[in-house]
């Protein structure tokens, strides 16, 4: 079952970052990306994803304020460096909330959930029960992850990673 995703995130490397590793779940199709709630709001409306990537502060109109919005929004899946807000996701019935940085382990976890969550909504096919069988199974390699660094997300290639230490 492939589950269609629209990724929703004011700062542009988080959204690459999460664009990226939907990319490496074969059964999530990224039907596209926004920097904001507003300029989601039509792509939600045309193309009705099942699942919204949402980050919770962004200009003009915050995460939870759109998914008031809305009158029939998709699964959502927070992601934000704000963990505070997570009563008031869960009050609103969010899938997932993903506390930036987000590991990839973590990501397939949530997008997993997002799969399961769907397939009991609509039970599958047998074409659905197939394919499911081939797109569960984790990346075989990845090659790079996330970390916060002086307030932005940066990528790190595994080849280029030597050493790591926490200061806080």
């Amino acid at each position: 079952m492939k589950v269609r995703c629209l990724i929703v995130d004011d700062e542009p490397l988080a959204r690459e970052g999460l664009e990226q590793y939907a990319k490496d779940v074969p059964f999530l199709e990224v039907l596209g990306t926004a920097s904001n709630a507003l300029q989601a709001l039509p792509i939600v409306q045309e193309q009705q994803p099942d699942l919204l990537f949402l980050d919770i502060e962004m200009p003009k109109l915050s995460g939870l304020d759109f998914i008031r919005t809305l009158t029939r929004p998709p699964l959502v899946i927070l992601t934000t460096a704000y963990p505070a807000y997570a009563l008031e996701g869960f009050e609103l019935e969010v899938l997932d909330y993903l506390v930036k940085p987000i590991t990839f382990d973590r990501f397939l976890k949530a997008a997993l959930r997002a799969q399961r969550r769907l397939m009991e909504q609509n039970p599958a096919t047998e074409e659905d029960k197939k394919e499911e069988t081939l797109t569960t199974e984790t990346p075989e390699e990845i090659d790079h992850f996330f970390i916060k660094a002086d307030g932005r997300i940066e990528r790190i290639t595994l080849a280029d990673f030597y050493y790591a230490e926490a200061m806080q």
